[in-house]
């Protein structure tokens, strides 16, 4: 017991609690650096029809291009950092289970992976630009650009339906994140198709909400006493 009566903590809990703050931490860095990305890749306008154009695009807004890669690398970097911390909370049945954070690194892994290949697109566009064709290495960056982009996503969304379970055993508002925790997850792996950008917006714009909120749930201390994320909470 402890001064105010309460159970000391243990060493294993000062341990679960570190990690999921650093967890926290990190998702919201996540949520920052995505962020940056979406705005400097509107600001690059390099969502053209064709590649060709997309890369003229590219070449006359080298500098917003260049920060929407670097920012997409760093967003999957964090988002890394975060699986390992949430892995390293020892949560059996919470967002410390194997599945959660299994689902976030492969994620951040594509989603790093997504930004490496848009900052070679960037640094191919003036030779193409100025050859006025696309060559095969640069069809093939910009290829892998998408998939891999599209599959970070797509992980990220099955690691928030993975979540839900967890968030609905709890209470109060935790029990109403759950619920949009699925519908975003679910909405999320709509971005294989094409038609409905408007969905791949409002989800992403869901997924940065759910980063911020549960980032500053494990900042401040409540997810772990209220998600089981350690054993003896």
């Amino acid at each position: 017991m402890n001064g105010s009566g309460e159970p000391a903590e243990s060493g294993a809990d000062r341990l679960g609690n570190r990690a999921a703050h650093r967890a926290g931490t990190f998702l919201l860095l996540t949520a920052a650096a995505t962020l940056v990305m979406v705005y400097s890749r509107v600001a690059a306008d390099a969502d053209q029809p064709t590649l060709l154009e997309s890369l003229r695009a590219i070449e006359a807004n080298k500098a917003m291009y260049t920060l929407t890669g670097t920012a997409r690398l760093i967003s999957g970097l964090t988002l890394i950092a975060a699986a390992l911390f949430l892995w390293r909370t020892g949560g059996r049945e919470g967002l410390g289970a194997p599945l959660v954070p299994l689902l976030f690194a492969t994620s951040g892994l594509y989603t790093a992976a997504s930004g490496a290949c848009a900052l070679a697109l960037a640094a191919a566009a003036p030779g193409a630009v100025s050859l006025d064709a696309v060559g095969s290495s640069t069809e093939t960056w910009a290829f892998l650009r998408w998939f891999t982009g599209k599959v970070g996503f797509a992980a990220a969304g099955l690691a928030l339906v993975a979540a839900a379970p967890v968030l609905w055993k709890a209470d109060g508002a935790l029990k109403r994140i759950a619920l949009a925790s699925v519908i975003t997850g679910v909405a999320m792996q709509f971005i294989w198709v094409d038609a409905v950008t408007v969905m791949h917006r409002i989800s992403g714009v869901a997924f940065f909400v759910w980063l911020v909120v549960i980032g500053v749930m494990l900042v401040k201390g409540r997810a772990e006493r209220r998600l089981w994320m350690t054993r003896l909470l």
